[in-house]
């Protein structure tokens, strides 16, 4: 007697791995989702004096950017101000790691990023072959009574909120002209936010949604411009000033669960490429042991089977 076995055609992904068919590690998904933030320092660009083209600032410090990175290469969008309809917010880790030997030319440093969860109570594999970018675990009762070490290794891993939705830019110009555009659409992006004050703001509108049993993409977060933050050494950091449209319900489409499963499948890929980077680093690190660890390992265990053969 055999199973019956239905063949989904709605579910390519399943029944091309039942089928033995080669199928897209995801790496590539990962890489094009456009991506929006707070700029924080003037962009530079080419504008005109005394009919001459020289560079001069085309767009603020404290803009709104949004880099398209359908075009190759990518095309950058600034605003004042946005609309933000928020689809989904996930959770990860990452720690900034530089490059001291470096050359010109070369990256400066990298970037150690754990999976993303919609929690962060809980231990997250990264790309180095731990969890939490190296972070302790538990709650720490008395920061300063924690080793220097450990303080200085808390204070360089981010905490960040990834927030994923579709954007509207107001009024925007382009970089590096600094021209106004016209018929700019709303572009789906991801907005991974790690200040502290931003990360609260925005945290604080996903909690309102729950409170009002409210699902985040039939409301908009209008960013209304950013605040400025003076910094002791003269420079300046922005946060965005938020206002949440509770008087509107925006009406679920069928484009829109389109764009719900295209945010969840970016979010596999990229858990997924972690995860095989986490598996890499283990062997790796395992490989790496050295001759004399694996002589303490081996007389380690030449003495527990003296010790049972006794």
């Amino acid at each position: 007697m055999t199973d019956l076995v239905t063949i989904n055609t709605d579910n390519y992904a399943t029944m091309a791995k039942a089928m033995g068919l080669p199928t897209s590690s995801g790496e590539k998904k990962t890489n094009v989702l456009n991506r929006f933030r707070i700029w924080h320092n003037p962009t530079m660009g080419m504008g005109e004096s005394k009919g001459k083209s020289v560079k001069m600032e085309v767009v603020e410090g404290g803009f709104y950017r949004l880099e398209d990175r359908s075009k190759e290469p990518s095309v950058f969008y600034f605003s004042e101000k946005v609309e933000f309809r928020p689809f989904l917010q996930r959770f990860l880790y990452k720690k900034y790691r530089k490059n001291h030997n470096a050359k010109e030319g070369e990256k400066q440093g990298t970037y150690i990023k754990t999976i993303m969860s919609d929690t962060l109570n809980i231990d997250l594999k990264d790309d180095d072959g731990t969890f939490n970018c190296g972070k302790p675990t538990g709650y720490v009762k008395d920061f300063q009574a924690l080793p220097e070490e450990t303080k200085r290794l808390i204070k360089e891993i981010k905490r960040n909120r990834a927030v994923f939705g579709l954007v509207k830019m107001i009024d925007p110009v382009k970089g590096l002209d600094g021209d106004e555009i016209q018929d700019v659409p709303e572009f789906p992006v991801i907005w991974e936010i790690d200040n502290r004050d931003a990360y609260k703001s925005i945290g604080d509108v996903f909690s309102k949604f729950a409170k009002m049993e409210a699902l985040p993409l039939q409301h908009v977060i209008k960013l209304d411009g950013t605040k400025e933050n003076k910094l002791n050494n003269g420079g300046s950091f922005y946060t965005p000033v938020v206002q949440l449209d509770t008087s509107n319900k925006v009406e679920i489409t069928d484009a829109d669960h389109k764009v719900f499963g295209d945010f969840l499948d970016f979010v596999k890929a990229y858990n997924d490429s972690i995860i095989s980077k986490w598996d890499d680093r283990v062997a790796q690190k395992q490989d790496d042991i050295s001759d004399e660890d694996m002589e303490t390992v081996e007389d380690f265990i030449d003495v527990e089977l003296d010790e049972n053969a006794k």
